[in-house]
């Protein structure tokens, strides 16, 4: 690949719903630009953006991809995201680092939740629509067109507009240069007219246009309210400026199967969108060098560190100091791609991306730079996430396997969780969705050989007691020789802290001193497991206020194994209760599910404890406290009920007694496992 200078560089992510073409589109465009010599299609498993085994098998993307190409003297490097709302981390770290977004949306179904979002994760970056499909039978671009403007505003600016939808030969209009043509098979224009009865149409997104091209200039703003023409100069001038600025989002159009629009599309991205001089405006291309990691991705051959460069410019086998890590990493190899399809290259400018190999003490947020020290970059908020499940080997011999592939899947994915608990013997994985959960599966299948099986995790449920009791332990034991002899007296009540309060009111020397930690310890033992269903106790007062001792046979093992028969004896008369886990959730849904969301709430034994307006328009902040056992996949459920508008989050506050049906099925099921 040639080398380019970071004017004539063009960093664009491609983001949107799911199903809606974003992997389509970019394979148009590396088929025109003759990077490929046949256009795949994803239901086929042939696409260049789409190589990873799961996504051929599913028949969508999972991860994002780079693909480059070059088009009219500069370097196009698409970034084709995921639109599974499973995989928002991936689309979120591309829009990060993209110059540009183009949100890809279907011409039949228009504005989906998938657009939606996709606008949120562009925030603050210059954006663009594509809207794809216009020559299907059911396609409207009119009522799409529509419907974008009237959820993002006058900012959304008509640029090609489609007459003849849904036939075999669609035709388009220029709104900038008043240019009309259709597109052969092979994607070239071919000259045409518009048909009369589309002629007031094209008035009516003129008028669309102007009224956002004039938010660009002052000028253009008094020309437009007093209904004076503009020129075509002065539309693509405001073009650029509105790109550059962000204050107008164009709408291009066509079909990426049949290959009309896209030669447009890449002839006003290489002269109209920004680059990433422009995009970030304290970067030097001759400054010291900084890399930004965005993504990692481990297979069979190594682990590849996706980067892209702040600043200066990045040479084959240049050192760099990762400042994040404090570690040191070499740069043996550089590489861009089309796909899986790595190019070795020599040097990467400011503001190109590509990726290393062999980095492995560098991942995901990393900030490496040429000097010895220096500022980390702003790091990607990826969405925490709140689905979870246990993970069960479907052999006794994979749990190590497990181990290793989690943490190689936790490296490359940012919103994965993994636990080992101790306490419920489980190990539990947290992802974004039943979806994503299912792809960590089989990937850790694929490329560890690991199999398992996902299964309801387990809830650390505690025990408390309510009553205070007085009673009494003794061990004793003589078995020739000294023997062993331990008497305590102790009071039981619930109490203030988490964990166990012991104190001592002993009086006469009746239990020496020495053995009072014997006594605690063997408290804090017995607490592992509680009488009821084998959880731990919690909030426990326990005070020794009486006991004996022989001058021989006592020792601490004695007072140890007499504090635990106190233990056993009395907790059982205290009114001993289950306490569950509760959580603090804050939910912003759209404000007309809000009646929904809170009848929801009630079933899952929630309070609400407030409700108010969101900052983002028409939506509504829903807090409540809901025990943890109702929301494992509270993430799944609330996506449902609001079509993925949803969103929460969910954060342990505190233990409380679990209602007797709860506790008495708690209890049934932990007697189950044990006797399993």
């Amino acid at each position: 690949m040639a080398k380019f200078t970071s004017s004539q560089i063009r960093n664009i992510c491609l983001v949107g719903h799911s199903g809606d073409g974003k992997t389509s589109f970019a394979e148009a465009m590396l088929y025109l630009a003759k990077v490929t010599d046949r256009l795949g299609k994803p239901a086929e498993g042939n696409t260049v953006c789409d190589f990873d085994p799961e996504e051929i098998k599913r028949g969508y993307s999972i991860s994002t991809a780079l693909a480059s190409l070059e088009w009219n003297g500069t370097k196009i490097n698409i970034l084709d995201a995921p639109g599974m709302f499973g995989f928002a981390g991936e689309a979120k770290a591309a829009a990060f680092v993209a110059a540009s977004t183009v949100i890809v949306v279907d011409a039949k179904s228009g504005c989906k939740v998938g657009t939606e979002l996709a606008w949120e994760y562009s925030a603050g970056k210059p954006k663009a629509f594509f809207v794809n499909k216009v020559d299907d039978e059911n396609s409207n671009f009119e009522g799409t067109f529509a419907g974008l403007r009237e959820q993002f505003g006058q900012s959304v600016c008509p640029l090609l507009i489609p007459f003849n939808e849904g036939s075999g030969q669609v035709g388009f209009y220029n709104l900038i240069t008043d240019e009309v043509f259709y597109c052969e098979k092979n994607g070239n224009r071919v000259e045409t007219t518009v048909p009369a009865s589309f002629t007031d149409k094209i008035e009516e997104y003129k008028l669309a246009l102007n009224e956002s091209l004039a938010i660009t200039s002052e000028e253009l703003m008094e020309k437009f309210l007093m209904e004076e023409p503009f020129s075509a100069e002065e539309k693509l001038h405001a073009l650029n400026t509105g790109l550059l600025s962000g204050d107008i989002a164009p709408v291009f159009c066509g079909s990426a199967t049949a290959l009309s629009g896209i030669r447009f599309f890449l002839d006003t991205a290489a002269a109209s969108f920004v680059s990433p001089l422009e995009a970030m405006k304290d970067a030097d291309e001759n400054g010291e060098t900084k890399l930004f990691i965005f993504k990692t991705l481990s297979d069979n051959f190594g682990k590849k560190v996706f980067f892209k460069v702040m600043n200066g410019t990045l040479t084959k086998d240049q050192l760099l100091n990762n400042i994040t890590t404090g570690q040191q990493e070499k740069f043996a190899k550089i590489c861009t791609a089309i796909g899986k399809k790595e190019i070795e290259c020599t040097e990467f400018v400011t503001g190109d991306i590509g990726y290393a190999v062999k980095l492995n003490n560098t991942n995901v947020n990393n900030t490496l730079v040429a000097g010895a020290a220096g500022e980390e970059f702003k790091k990607i908020d990826f969405p925490t996430p709140y689905y979870t499940m246990a993970i069960k080997p479907l052999s006794k011999n994979d749990e190590d396997k497990i181990s290793t592939g989690i943490t190689k899947l936790l490296e490359e994915d940012p919103t994965i969780r993994y636990v080992n608990n101790a306490e419920t013997k489980q190990m539990t994985v947290s992802g974004m969705g039943d979806i994503h959960l299912d792809v960590v599966c089989a990937k850790l299948k694929s490329r560890f050989g690991t199999g398992v099986e996902l299964v309801e995790p387990k809830i650390a449920y505690r025990e408390a007691i309510k009553k205070t009791v007085q009673v009494e332990g003794k061990h004793k034991k003589q078995s020739g020789g000294s023997g062993q002899y331990g008497h305590v007296k102790i009071t039981f009540g619930p109490g203030q802290e988490d964990g166990l309060t012991f104190t001592q009111s002993v009086v006469g020397g009746n239990v020496p001193k020495n053995f009072y930690p014997a006594v605690e310890k063997g408290l804090q033992e017995a607490m592992l497991k509680g009488v009821l269903a084998g959880f731990p106790m919690a909030n426990l007062a326990a005070d020794l206020f009486d006991g004996s001792y022989h001058p021989v046979d006592s020792n601490e093992i004695s007072f140890k194994l007499a504090a635990k028969l106190a233990f056993k004896e009395g907790l059982p008369k205290a009114s001993p209760v289950i306490l569950e886990p509760v959580g603090y959730l804050k939910c912003t849904i759209p404000t007309s599910y809000s009646g929904d969301i809170m009848g929801d709430v009630s079933k899952r034994r929630g309070r609400i404890m407030g409700m108010s307006e969101s900052t983002r328009k028409g939506y509504t902040v829903i807090e409540a406290e809901i025990p943890s056992a109702e929301m494992t996949v509270y993430a799944v459920q609330l996506r449902a009920m609001t079509q993925g508008r949803g969103t929460y989050t969910f954060d342990f506050v505190r233990y409380e007694e679990a209602p007797a049906e709860v506790a008495q099925k708690v209890i049934a099921e932990a007697k189950k496992d044990a006797e399993e």
